[in-house]
C-alpha cells in the first residue's frame, strides 16, 4: 500500500491557504546535487557585505523544494537560520511560491483599496459598540501626534482591529527599550507564535522592530512597520504556525481582505474544543459591516 502523501496526513491549519505545501517532484532540471549546490551558495553570499540580491532571489526560488521538505520535516527555527540564512530576508519569495500571493506587494495594493474604509468604519460606527475599542481610539489619537505618514494609519488600524475583536495586543507585539539590542531581550518573555518586537514604549514612536519565531530573533532591524507586519503573517505560513486563538479573528480578517487568501473551508487557527471549519462568523460580520458602510457612505 502506498505510503498516504503527506500534506493529507498534516493538520489542515498547516496546509490552509497553500498551493504548493508539500511537493512530490523536484523540479525539472533539478538533482539533489543541485540542490545542495545552490544551498552552498546561498551560504557563501551571506557572508558578503553586498550579495547579488537578484542571485538570492534566484537561489531562494529554485530550492523551495528543499526548503519545504525540511520545515514539513519539522527542522526547527535555529536550524532553518542557520543553515537557510536568506530564508529570513528573502521570506516572501517563498510565501509567493507556497500560496501563490506577493506578501507585500498584495497587502499594500489592498491597503490603497480598503485601508481608509476601514479606519473610516473603526473610528466612527464601531467606536461606538466598544468601551475597549473607544478607550483604544482615545489612547492611539494621544500616541499618533508622535507618528505620521502612512505606516502610522496602518499601526492604528492594526490596533483598532484588535480592539475591535477584543484580542489580545501584547501577543502580537512585544515592547522592548528603545537602546535594546537582540540578544538582550528577555525570550522568555515573548510568545512563541511570531512576534513584532517593538523598540520603544509605543508603536507610534518606534524607529526599529524585530520579528520574534519560536522565541528566536530572525529579523534583528526592521525599519518600519509595514514590512514587519507582513514578515510576522508570513512566518505563520512558511514555518507551519497555527493562529493562536487570542488572534484568531484579527489575523483572519488580515488574511482574507488584505493577503488575499480566501479558502472556502479549513482554518488556520490551533485546535481547541470549539475549532471551526469554516470562516470566522465575527471576520464575516465585519466584512459585511464595511461593505454596508461603504454603500451607506456614497
Amino acid at each position: 500500500m502506498d505510503e498516504m502523501p503527506a500534506e493529507k496526513r498534516a493538520p489542515i491549519q498547516e496546509t490552509y491557504g497553500c498551493i504548493k505545501w508539500e511537493m512530490k517532484f523536484m523540479p525539472l532540471g533539478e538533482t539533489a546535487e543541485s540542490q545542495q549546490q545552490s544551498r552552498d551558495e546561498l551560504k557563501s553570499l551571506s557572508k558578503q557585505n553586498a550579495p547579488n540580491q537578484d542571485v538570492v532571489k534566484q537561489l531562494t526560488r529554485s530550492t523551495f523544494y528543499t526548503q519545504r521538505k525540511e520545515v514539513n520535516n519539522g527542522k526547527e527555527i535555529k536550524y532553518l537560520l542557520e543553515d537557510w540564512p536568506f530564508l529570513f530576508d528573502e521570506m516572501a519569495v517563498h510565501f509567493e511560491e507556497l500560496t501563490g500571493v506577493s506578501l507585500k506587494e498584495t497587502f499594500v495594493r489592498n491597503l490603497d483599496l480598503k485601508g481608509e474604509r476601514l479606519l473610516n468604519y473603526l473610528e466612527t460606527v464601531a467606536v461606538n459598540k466598544s468601551k475597549r475599542l473607544v478607550q483604544s481610539f482615545t489612547n492611539i489619537q494621544l500616541m499618533r501626534r508622535e507618528h505620521t505618514g502612512p505606516s502610522g494609519d496602518v499601526l492604528e488600524m492594526v490596533l483598532l482591529l484588535l480592539s475591535y475583536f477584543d484580542e489580545k495586543e501584547d501577543v502580537m507585539f512585544t515592547y522592548v527599550e528603545d537602546t535594546c539590542l537582540a540578544e538582550e531581550v528577555q525570550m522568555d518573555q515573548v510568545p512563541l507564535t511570531p512576534t513584532i518586537v517593538v523598540f520603544g514604549q509605543s508603536c507610534f514612536s518606534a524607529k526599529r522592530w524585530m520579528l520574534s519565531v519560536d522565541r528566536m530573533i530572525v529579523q534583528p532591524s526592521i525599519t518600519s512597520f509595514i514590512p514587519a507586519l507582513c514578515l510576522m503573517f508570513g512566518s505563520f505560513y512558511v514555518f507551519n504556525i497555527h493562529y493562536p486563538v487570542v488572534l484568531a479573528s484579527t489575523l483572519e480578517f488580515l488574511q482574507r481582505c488584505f493577503f488575499s487568501i480566501n479558502p472556502e473551508r479549513g482554518t488556520k487557527v490551533e485546535k481547541t474544543s470549539k475549532s471551526r471549519l469554516h470562516m470566522n462568523p465575527r471576520v464575516i460580520t465585519l466584512i459585511q459591516d464595511l461593505s454596508d458602510h461603504e454603500w451607506c457612505s456614497q
